[in-house]
């Protein structure tokens, strides 16, 4: 098999880059067993996972085998991303990765329907990355798992793991049963807030619910692609909502969802709102004004226009200090961090400031 990530030009590990999206994966389904009381092992051999998905009992849409680069595969055919020693080798040592923030996706603990078994499989979660990818490996941080249907079971995890700067952000779904920005999520954003925690938001998510306006789609390529979709509904919902009047220290970072839709977005918003802000009183400022402040972005999968002017002009707008690198290791869609911002023009001090800066300075690594 050709070694794609070892043929492809190494990154100086002096560079120190801040990868924002690594995917950690379990050994085989049942990985993170052992971290679950007893009660929740039975049922979970029993009756395994529920999401609010209709008939699925993992992705609705096939993602090419389990989705990982060929060459992340592990020798004895594991998935890829779930050996700590051969990530080290392949990813963090072979691109130069200061830190990395896990994003674990699977087992996914927020959509679950059983809300008590959400509740400790999250528990679960959150032991299993600190004890197989956290502890043994100072530049791994996690991401605090939390069951964000139920907002109150919510808030009192990020309470009691506030200290520990082994969690770098809370993590949630992008597709809940409600629009985020519901005041039935608010005690989370307290408690984020309170934490000085940022909001992690890697699209995904089961919500019960068609992934389009219209009904479910047809094809993987739809499903994917809709997932940006998600991501502007999630940010009109935040703002509308008025959680940033309420949390005005809440930090929240887009992950996975791209950028380049974000201006656009902004000037329907504050478009629509000068002629409807009677309707919306607790907002006191333009759309725009909000999103510039308490949002960040993150790289992969970066758009590549035909004219790399356009991505550099879009990239101002959002603002060059709110965007994060990411690669998304080790899936298919891998960004690697010595090429994939060669076709922008950037100054060294911006492209250290994406690659690196931007990221210290959102989640303070030491």
């Amino acid at each position: 098999m050709t070694e794609l990530l070892e043929r492809e030009t190494r990154v100086d590990a002096a560079a120190g880059v801040i990868d924002c999206d690594i995917h950690p994966n379990p050994k085989g389904p049942h990985g993170v067993l052992p971290y679950l009381p007893e009660r929740w092992q039975e049922h979970l051999k029993r009756f395994g996972s529920h999401y609010r998905q209709p008939f699925a009992s993992s992705l609705p849409y096939p993602r090419f085998g389990d989705g990982n680069r060929l060459d992340t595969k592990l020798p004895d055919g594991g998935y890829g991303g779930s050996d700590l020693g051969f990530m080290q080798k392949q990813h963090l040592d072979g691109r130069g990765i200061a830190h990395g923030i896990l994003q674990p996706l699977s087992p996914n603990a927020q959509s679950q329907r059983n809300l008590a078994y959400a509740a400790a499989l999250s528990e679960a979660v959150n032991a299993w990355q600190l004890d197989a990818w956290v502890d043994p490996e100072p530049r791994l941080r996690a991401s605090l798992v939390v069951p964000q249907e139920d907002a109150q079971a919510s808030a009192r995890m990020i309470e009691k793991n506030a200290g520990d700067r082994r969690f770098i952000q809370v993590a949630l779904c992008p597709r809940a049963f409600e629009p985020l920005g519901r005041q039935r999520y608010w005690p989370i954003f307290d408690a984020a807030a309170e934490a000085g925690l940022p909001i992690g938001l890697h699209v995904g998510g089961f919500s019960g619910y068609a992934d389009s306006g219209s009904g479910w789609a047809s094809y993987y390529l739809e499903d994917h692609h809709s997932n940006t979709e998600s991501m502007m509904a999630l940010v009109t919902s935040l703002v509308l909502e008025g959680v940033f009047e309420a949390f005005p220290t809440l930090k929240i970072v887009l992950i996975e969802g791209g950028f380049v839709w974000l201006p656009s977005l902004a000037w329907r918003l504050d478009k629509h709102w000068k002629t409807l802000k009677a309707e919306v009183p607790h907002l006191r400022r333009a759309p725009s004004e909000y999103i510039r402040q308490h949002f960040w972005y993150t790289t992969q999968p970066i758009d590549e226009p035909a004219k790399p002017q356009h991505m550099r002009e879009t990239m101002e707008w959002v603002g060059l200090d709110r965007i994060l690198f990411s690669t998304d290791y080790p899936h298919w869609d891998y960004d690697d961090p010595a090429t994939a911002l060669n076709r922008i023009r950037l100054s060294a001090e911006e492209r250290h400031g994406i690659l690196r800066g931007n990221a210290q300075a959102l989640f303070g690594f030491d």
